[in-house]
């Protein structure tokens, strides 16, 4: 990418990473740097130097003089001790399925990064600096995103990243598809010989998880207000009722979230103006109870937060390296519980934004329930209005894309497999939990976009009539910005470039919604 920073420097060491500094780097908004003071430098280089030392001693340590797993139990020789980092990311170099794209492939980058700048997983200053480096010159691992089982971390997907680091497998630079080893030429870099426990410090971790979560996370705090917006734009389009998100009725149930929701839809209707009569007292329950989904969604955004950020600012690998007590670790901490257990949830909290959305888009073109708009939210005029069939199709492929969502919502958490003969007997399923997340996020997206398009079309139509009211400040602003790109549908026309296009503003959180 050719994008300029515009955001403050992001710098990894011992102060806490946020999502958003991780979104930030993903999506190359923000430069990256790495703690310089001497006194952190000097802590990183002492567990390296207490590596070598217990080496010089012929000390025993999982993965640097043993075998990897259950082959733990197997000496290796010290002559052989230098060998095996490279044969740890070269046997798991056995990943399938797509590649990561560029966003998440730099957040792995900076997950990875900063656990490893925790202090404590006896690597050298050298390798921290070359993956801040691949950050900033924009060398991204391809790095398939299947074979994780999300505890003794995500050894295969960040094979590659150890792989490429010592100038093997394939990177993305500028743009082309190239060899690691040519990239470092072209960059005048040596590629790196990774010392003993290097290899299994980069990859016994759960930065892919952890990278892919911070993008879920972001996504979905972006939704939540989308779905918001949409809804306002429905209670428009729907001839709905605007009392049903009243200050005075959420102080009755104080959930946080909701009552946030319910706050942003009332700025949006403007439900302190007087309002035109009512058709009825009360809307159906995608209308009335909007703030009570989407509020589930906002509170526990809160809690989810800190699973993320806990995970993204610790050191996950094993063993761990207390250079100070001269001690070495061995632990569990490359388990993905907590990731797993918060994009499984999240799943299930996107699948309801899902068929939210799309129980409003099934009102809206319905003309039991729309309140007089048109059928399938058509804008022929009658002499073609028998052949015109609107958002009849966006409908049924919303529905399609809700159904697949909701299904998506199975936890993967609890489909622990016993795996490497047995030493992996109970694994967390982290990374599938994240690439589910995500795919429930891009299903719902596709809801959303339709959902928004035909909110557009609806509010079209209603302004159409005689009696029809202003629209509130915001809802004007952002119907009239609609407008710029989403023509009113009078006759039929293909609608897929345009929800394409739709998706795209989505993702690129192009709206600018809720403080």
């Amino acid at each position: 990418m050719t994008t300029r920073p515009t955001e403050p420097r992001v710098v990894f060491g011992e102060a806490p990473l946020s999502v958003e500094q991780v979104l930030a780097l993903a999506e190359r908004r923000a430069p990256s740097a790495l703690q310089d003071d001497p006194g952190y430098r000097e802590r990183i280089a002492r567990g390296a130097r207490f590596l070598d030392s217990l080496l010089d001693r012929e000390g025993v340590i999982y993965g640097v003089t043993t075998g990897y797993g259950d082959s733990c139990v197997v000496a290796v020789p010290l002559h052989q001790v230098e060998a095996l980092p490279r044969h740890l990311y070269t046997f798991h170099g056995c990943g399938l399925g797509r590649l990561l794209d560029p966003e998440a492939t730099r957040a792995v980058l900076a997950a990875r990064l900063q656990s490893l700048c925790q202090g404590v997983s006896g690597v050298r200053v050298e390798l921290l600096e070359r993956l801040r480096a691949f950050l900033e010159e924009d060398v991204l691992p391809l790095i398939p995103e299947e074979g994780s089982v999300g505890a003794s971390g995500d050894l295969t997907p960040l094979s590659y990243v150890a792989a490429t680091l010592s100038g093997e497998r394939e990177v993305l630079f500028r743009g082309e598809r190239r060899s690691a080893a040519e990239v470092h030429r072209e960059l005048g870099w040596t590629p790196l010989v990774l010392r003993p426990k290097e290899a299994l410090a980069l990859m016994n971790g759960t930065a892919v998880m952890t990278a892919l979560a911070c993008l879920a996370y972001a996504r979905a705090d972006y939704l939540l207000q989308l779905a918001t917006r949409i809804t306002a734009l429905n209670v428009v389009a729907l001839a709905g009722n605007p009392e049903h998100f009243d200050e005075r009725l959420f102080a009755a149930k104080p959930h946080p979230g909701q009552m946030r929701v319910a706050a942003w839809l009332r700025r949006d209707l403007a439900i302190d103006a007087p309002t035109a009569p009512l058709h009825r007292l009360q809307d159906r329950y995608s209308l009335r109870c909007a703030p009570h989904v989407l509020g589930v969604l906002a509170d526990s955004l809160g809690w989810l937060r800190p699973f993320i950020e806990t995970e993204l600012n610790s050191a996950n690998d094993n063993p761990l390296i207390d250079a100070d007590a001269e001690r070495v670790l061995h632990g569990g901490h490359f388990y993905g519980g907590h990731i797993a257990f918060a994009m499984d949830s999240l799943k299930t909290l996107v699948g309801n934004v899902a068929d939210l959305l799309d129980r409003q888009l099934a009102l809206l073109v319905d003309t039991r329930y729309n309140h007089g708009l048109p059928s399938n939210l058509s804008g022929a005029p009658a002499a073609t209005a028998m052949i015109n069939h609107g958002f009849k199709a966006v409908q049924i492929g919303a529905s399609a894309w809700t159904a697949e969502a909701l299904k998506n919502c199975m936890p993967a958490s609890v489909f622990s497999r016993s795996t490497e003969c047995h030493n992996q007997d109970k694994v967390s399923m982290g990374t599938i939990a994240a690439r589910d997340a995500l795919r429930s996020l891009e299903l719902t997206e596709q809801v959303a976009a339709a959902t928004l398009l035909a909110a557009r079309q609806g509010v079209w139509l209603r302004q159409r009539e005689e009696q029809a009211r202003p629209l509130p400040a915001a809802l004007a602003a952002m119907h009239a910005e609609l407008a710029e790109d989403f023509p009113p549908l009078i006759e039929d026309r293909a609608l897929e470039a345009e929800l394409r296009l739709c998706l795209a503003r989505i993702r690129a959180r192009h709206w600018r919604l809720y403080a």
